[in-house]
């Protein structure tokens, strides 16, 4: 039994133990390697366009590329996603970086900084908030908190994404104009920057747009032609790549940095630097905006690792996923890496080549460090803008998401809202903020749902034990003096009034102004017989009491009338005609069916609220029942002590059908006059 335990174990930390020991060199090592050279072309690309995202020199996203994924490959149960840069948290990086260490200004006031130059600044800020990042990532999956992701909707992801893709296009304007903007960060930084670009257009480097034109165009086309022509190539044409050797070769041979003052990626870290220490003190500048970073990370690769593992077949584990990146975050800061997830994209070309396992990621790592260790240099030439260029059109997906908004108002305006206020906040108020406010909208949501639910009135569908809105049916069977109610959510303090409100709209009379008008009634009948009108007696009482004792006539001065009725020795009929001053709405409901099928649960408020509702309904001579109510709400209403003389369990039914069966052989004589529309 402990030697199971311990593989069990064994396999849970070390996923790889499990699939390596089914691995099928034959069949899958030829589509590892395609894919992981595929891959890597693609990694190295995004990696030095991205690092331009989160502010840092373009050698620093080769890092990123290399290191989590070598403890990604021994710790992740995905064997198809791609572990490296993505843009959104490149950004969210990206506005830490240039908050401590502005472009324009002097830097936070931090002891660490102390000898290092801006760019080494900067990677110490970077590496510090990815190794935090990676903190909150191992802490939650040792937890056992994945579950987190699951209030991030794929309607607020949608919405986020959007809004960063708009954040990453306008940070990427000041490469493709080639114009001199500092990174600004916080609240309307996307407003300052536009103000920024559109102050200085005039000063547009030509060379740097023409080219940054030209590659947008063919890698779009390109790109447009793989996804057209999937199923016909082996695997996507890596045109990224291809337009990033020629635009080198361009820059090189027509040496565009001194001829046309174009900015291009500079001197290349050569090889891999030791490893540094975080700083405590950027933990403190960064812990707010490393919690999201965390989050998002981790929900956009657990996302697409799901896409993946459900298509493959096979299982995915949130929680080792959380301390798979953790390690992973926590191992690249320590070795000058960015924040690391997965992106769609690169993900899709490691499947769609034909990689099957994390064999592929780790060729693809080998294919990163290959070029930082010995062909860096060739790529000192390229132009910034071309990677700025790169970045902008490969947010085509992303941008493409704004075509959810109709779609959303037309099905589902709640979540329409949710989308729309998500990306307006993160557009305006940063991705950071931004999230809180979609999480803030999204809970609003839910609260709105479950307060103010859609409440209906059923009927019995003739020949069948089945009972639907009767808004929704041109045949239905209801008879007459019975309503079923049904109130589609929990029921809790929030709602319990609403509850109410909808029921007495349904039944189409306020038992408690009912009640009250009988009362007066009462009092009004009581003068009349103390005065002995024998026109009233007669006339107007002959049909209102109904001896229930014995047939003589009783001695009504010595009648006492209590506002409830139950000590009278007689039984009112508040529907028979009445004399000419006394008025008493009339009720022609005898019994009331609740269906409870959908109420998940009840508070103590409610329960309170609801044993009103109920005995209001009794004080009127309407019998309630209650359909389909859950076992353990039951168990809740005895512990709570809800039922006493007036409210019985005899008043609850399994099922809506035997409720409307009890009521029918009760009522025998209204049978008859059940209709049907």
């Amino acid at each position: 039994c402990d030697s199971k335990r311990a593989k069990n174990a064994v396999l849970a930390l070390l996923p790889i133990t499990g699939w390596m020991r089914l691995y099928r060199v034959r069949e899958w090592l030829l589509g590892d390697v395609l894919s992981g050279i595929s891959t890597g072309l693609v990694a190295i690309m995004q990696g030095l366009a991205f690092s331009l995202l989160a502010s840092l020199p373009p050698s620093y996203g080769l890092y990123t590329a290399f290191f989590p994924m070598l403890t990604y490959f021994f710790l992740g149960t995905s064997r198809h996603i791609s572990v490296g840069s993505f843009p959104v948290l490149s950004l969210m990086v990206g506005a830490v970086v240039t908050r401590l260490v502005p472009d324009d200004g002097p830097p936070a006031n931090i002891t660490g900084f102390d000898g290092l130059t801006q760019d080494q600044q900067r990677v110490l800020v970077a590496s510090s908030v990815t190794f935090l990042m990676g903190i909150f990532q191992l802490a939650m999956g040792v937890l056992q908190v994945g579950f987190i992701v699951v209030y991030l909707s794929d309607t607020l992801v949608s919405g986020f994404t959007t809004a960063a893709a708009v954040h990453i296009v306008v940070s990427q304007l000041k490469f493709v104009f080639g114009l001199d903007i500092p990174g600004i960060s916080g609240p309307l930084s996307i407003i300052y920057t536009l103000e920024k670009i559109f102050v200085q257009i005039t000063s547009t480097n030509i060379c740097d747009l023409v080219m940054s034109i030209v590659i947008m165009v063919v890698v779009f086309i390109v790109k447009e032609l793989n996804d057209r022509y999937r199923a016909k190539l082996p695997v996507p044409i890596p045109i990224e790549v291809i337009m990033t050797i020629i635009a080198c070769g361009v820059s090189y041979g027509f040496n565009f940095k001194e001829t046309y003052d174009v900015d291009v990626v500079g001197k290349m870290v050569s090889g891999y630097e030791s490893p540094i220490a975080p700083s405590m003190e950027v933990f403190k500048e960064s812990a707010v905006e490393a919690f999201p970073v965390a989050i998002v990370g981790f929900a956009v690769a657990f996302s697409v690792a799901k896409v993946y593992s459900i298509k493959h077949d096979y299982t995915i584990d949130g929680n080792q996923e959380l301390i798979a990146f953790g390690v992973s975050n926590i191992f690249g800061a320590s070795f000058r890496a960015f924040a690391a997830s997965t992106a769609l994209s690169r993900t899709a070309v490691q499947e769609s080549s034909g990689g099957k396992t994390q064999i592929a990621g780790l060729i693809s790592a080998m294919m990163a460090m290959i070029v930082t260790v010995a062909l860096g240099f060739l790529l000192e030439p390229l132009p910034r803008s071309v990677l700025g260029a790169l970045v902008i059109v490969n947010l085509k997906g992303m941008l493409m998401q704004f075509r959810e908004i109709p779609y959303l108002w037309r099905k589902d305006k709640p979540e329409c809202v949710v989308w729309v206020g998500t990306c307006l906040g993160a557009i305006l108020l940063g991705l950071d903020l931004g999230l809180a406010v979609g999480l803030g909208v999204e809970l609003l949501t839910v609260v709105f749902r479950t307060q103010f639910p859609r409440c209906s009135v059923l009927a019995n569908i003739p020949g069948t034990d089945l009972y639907r809105d009767h808004k929704d049916y041109l045949h239905i069977f209801r008879p007459n003096g019975v309503k079923i109610f049904r109130i589609p959510s929990p029921i809790f303090f929030a709602n319990i009034e609403f509850f109410r409100d909808k029921l007495v709209e349904a039944v189409g009379f306020n038992p408690l102004r009912v009640l009250s008008k009988r009362n007066k009634a009462l009092r009004k009948i009581e003068k009349l017989l103390q005065k002995k009108d024998d026109d009233v007696t007669e006339k107007g009482l002959r049909d209102l009491f109904c001896q229930t004792t014995d047939e003589s006539c009783m001695n009504k001065e010595e009648v006492d009338l209590p506002t409830d009725l139950k000590d009278l020795p007689f039984q009112m009929d508040w529907n028979a005609e009445l004399p000419a001053n006394i008025s008493v709405p009339r009720v022609d409901l005898h019994s009331l069916i609740l269906d409870f099928s959908a109420v998940s649960f009840l508070d103590i408020s409610a329960l309170k609220g609801l044993k009103t509702a109920l005995k209001e309904f009794i004080h009127v001579d309407v019998d309630v029942y209650i359909a389909s109510c859950d076992a353990h709400i039951l168990e809740k209403l005895h512990s709570c002590m809800f039922f006493d003389d007036e409210i019985l369990t005899s008043m609850f039914f399994p099922s809506l059908h035997d409720a409307m069966l009890h009521v029918l052989e009760k009522h025998k004589e209204d049978k008859s006059k059940g209709w049907v529309v």
